[in-house]
Order: C-alpha cells, then sequence, then structure tokens
C-alpha cells in the first residue's frame, strides 16, 4: 500500500513533490504558507520546499515555487546515469576488497 498525503481541498497542489529532482537540488521537504496568516503575509501564500543541493551535504535550502526549476529529461537522466557509476564503481572496489581477504562466492 502506497503512503498517501491528504491536502485540503481549499489549498493549491504542489507543483513539486518529494524526491523531485531540480536544477537546485533534490526536494526533500513541502511546507505551505496558509492564506490569512502571518507565515502567508511574510513569505507569501503558496508551498515552500526544502532542497538538498547535493546528497553529500549536511546544508538544506528554502525556495517558494517561483524558484525552483525543473531539469531536462536529458539532466535527469545524465545525473540518474551518474549515480548509477557511482554505485556501480563502489561495488568494484568492494569486490577487490572481498577477494583481497579471501571471500569468495562459491560457499
Amino acid at each position: 500500500m502506497q503512503p498517501t498525503i491528504s491536502i485540503p481541498q481549499d489549498w493549491e497542489y504542489p507543483r513539486f513533490i518529494f524526491g523531485q529532482r531540480t536544477q537546485q537540488g533534490i526536494v526533500i521537504g513541502l511546507e505551505y504558507k496558509p492564506a490569512n496568516t502571518q507565515l502567508a503575509h511574510e513569505y507569501g501564500n503558496s508551498w515552500r520546499y526544502t532542497v538538498l543541493p547535493d546528497k553529500h551535504s549536511d546544508e538544506v535550502h528554502h525556495y517558494s515555487e517561483d524558484q525552483l526549476q525543473t531539469l531536462s529529461i536529458a539532466e535527469i537522466q545524465q545525473q540518474l546515469q551518474a549515480e548509477i557509476d557511482e554505485h556501480q564503481q563502489q561495488i568494484k572496489v568492494l569486490q577487490q576488497q572481498l577477494t583481497a581477504i579471501g571471500g569468495s562466492n562459491d560457499g
């Protein structure tokens, strides 16, 4: 069963979703500023997004909806391929370490 998030009917739907890759990084949080609140008065009545610019960073940035920019399909494919390549390199290193200590997959 997929987890669901309910958004009140009088709120706008967010333009970005959890885990979405943007030019600024990966969306890891969403926050809504409801109309007629101090937060909406200060930041505007819309969604704000918490973005992790780099998976190796402990730093996050906050953006309003109009500050985030989507990636093209080619840019997303390039990022995913780079991650796959990085993981494959890590697997090779681990396999070399296993071989070096005399491990085998033969049982």
